[in-house]
């Protein structure tokens, strides 16, 4: 119980309850005693006025009378007289006179605190104003043991009803708490625990209900995040599923690809000049999809190689992914312009730059093309000291807002209806590979530009 919330909470009540009352125990001590010694001013006010009707008195009802108002001597002024009025034999001598007619706050707790934590019996002088304003002042001598006990029967009947206080008002809390606070915490706790043995039941996901403007926006969270988390675990699902029938599709054409490249080789015997120019393209086509069956099959297993880096001459590279994209536009106006160097060479795995850049002006020929306009796509390159960039601009209209959110996730960032947003999310992984950043520039109503920027050091400091 210590170790839960609702018990720490009614200990640390009790603890501050307490602490609250010893700071007002201080003071109602001090008034305490000043009521005390004003009460001994009154009782002797009283006895002298015995003594003022008449001037013969008992001296039997006189020690009688200094008995009741438990002092030794009364002195009253008045009429700017001072006079003796009762007086008895004192034990010993006065130790300290105390003036309540102009005490401060700070003295009276002074005084009281001193005296409270002072066993010795003393006798003290007491000054004050007389009641009813019957004299100038009144004056006693009295002993401090019996206010003394006085004030500790005192101090112990507010201490004994401050923890009574205390414990009442944490036992309280301590219900209140449990009920309007600790019961709906473990009611999330519950709907955790329930959401965690089975997380792709939607119906398991938390009902905000709280009436605590927290606790609704723990609530409120935890929905998002348990909503969040179940369409992430069906997305993986369904990508699992993917992967399994692209893995058995890719073999099969793997082993279709493979037959039509043997067939390419009829294809190059031939003397027909127009087949003499296309057949290396056709081959290399070929080739480089049996690669890419060959890299889905490795992906499948978890073995994908890692890139195979050498110097590749890029305006080449960069020559075959345009011829091949603009076969695919066929009779749609798009203008391809390069600025490369002729002698610039990149260090990359050439089948895997190839697909980076395949993917990228695929994209932008995907939407010029839906514009139903004409574009321009332009291919720049240069290299700095520390690397090489490669940018791809497009005159189309742009990503939509979803597209930039998921840019490179997989079935997320299609920018076009039925587009499965992996061409992005292919290129930025290769690009990783070589050490390398994917980065977009800008996006807007007039075009798109991507940057490749792959180091020229070998990661090392």
């Amino acid at each position: 119980m210590i170790n839960s919330l609702s018990g720490r909470l009614l200990i640390l009540t009790i603890v501050f309850v307490m602490l609250a009352e010893v700071l007002i125990f201080v003071p109602s001590i001090a008034r305490f005693r000043e009521d005390y010694m004003l009460n001994r001013l009154e009782r002797a006010q009283i006895a002298s006025l015995a003594l003022l009707a008449d001037d013969m008195l008992d001296p039997a009802l006189e020690t009688e009378l200094l008995n009741n108002a438990e002092v030794f001597n009364v002195v009253l002024r008045r009429d700017e007289v001072r006079q003796l009025m009762l007086s008895s034999d004192m034990p010993q001598s006065i130790s300290a006179t105390f003036d309540l007619r102009d005490a401060t706050a700070m003295s009276l707790i002074k005084d009281a605190m001193m005296r409270l934590f002072r066993p010795e019996n003393d006798v003290i002088r007491v000054i004050g104003a007389p009641v009813r304003e019957a004299g100038l002042l009144i004056e006693v001598t009295m002993e401090t043991a019996p206010m003394r006990m006085a004030m500790l029967d005192y101090g112990k009947r507010i201490l004994a009803l401050s923890a009574a206080i205390s414990v009442f008002t944490a036992f309280l809390l301590f219900g209140a708490m449990r009920v309007f606070l600790v019961k709906p915490i473990k009611g999330v706790v519950g709907h955790m625990q329930n959401y965690a043995e089975a997380p792709e039941d939607a119906r398991r996901i938390i009902t905000p209900s709280a009436g605590v403007t927290e606790l609704r926006e723990a609530e409120e969270a935890l929905k998002k995040l348990q909503t969040d988390l179940t369409q992430a675990l069906k997305q993986k699902e369904r990508l699992a599923q993917l992967g399994s029938a692209v893995s058995k599709i890719s073999h099969d054409l793997r082993n279709i690809l493979t037959s039509a490249q043997l067939f390419t080789d009829r294809i190059e015997m031939s003397e027909d000049p127009a087949v003499k120019r296309m057949a290396p393209k056709l081959v290399g086509s070929i080739t480089r999809a049996v690669h890419l069956c060959e890299s889905t099959l490795a992906f499948g297993r978890a073995e994908e190689p890692g890139p195979t880096l050498t110097m590749v001459h890029l305006a080449e590279l960069i020559g075959d992914v345009i011829e091949g994209e603009k076969l695919a536009a066929r009779e749609h106006v798009i203008d391809f312009t390069t600025e490369i160097p002729e002698q610039l060479l990149v260090r990359a795995d050439p089948e895997q730059m190839y697909r980076v850049l395949s993917n990228l002006v695929r994209n932008a020929r995907q939407a010029i093309m839906a514009t139903g306009q004409p574009g321009q796509i332009s291919i720049q390159a240069f290299d700095t000291d520390a690397a090489w960039q490669i940018t791809v601009r497009d005159t189309g209209p742009g990503l939509p807002p979803k597209a930039q959110a998921h840019l490179f996730t997989p079935f997320q960032g299609g920018a076009r209806k039925g587009g499965s947003g992996l061409g992005l999310a292919i290129a930025s992984e290769l690009v990783k590979g070589h050490g390398g950043t994917l980065s977009l520039v800008t996006t807007d109503a007039s075009g798109t530009q991507f940057i490749i920027t792959l180091p020229k050091g070998d990661g090392t400091v």
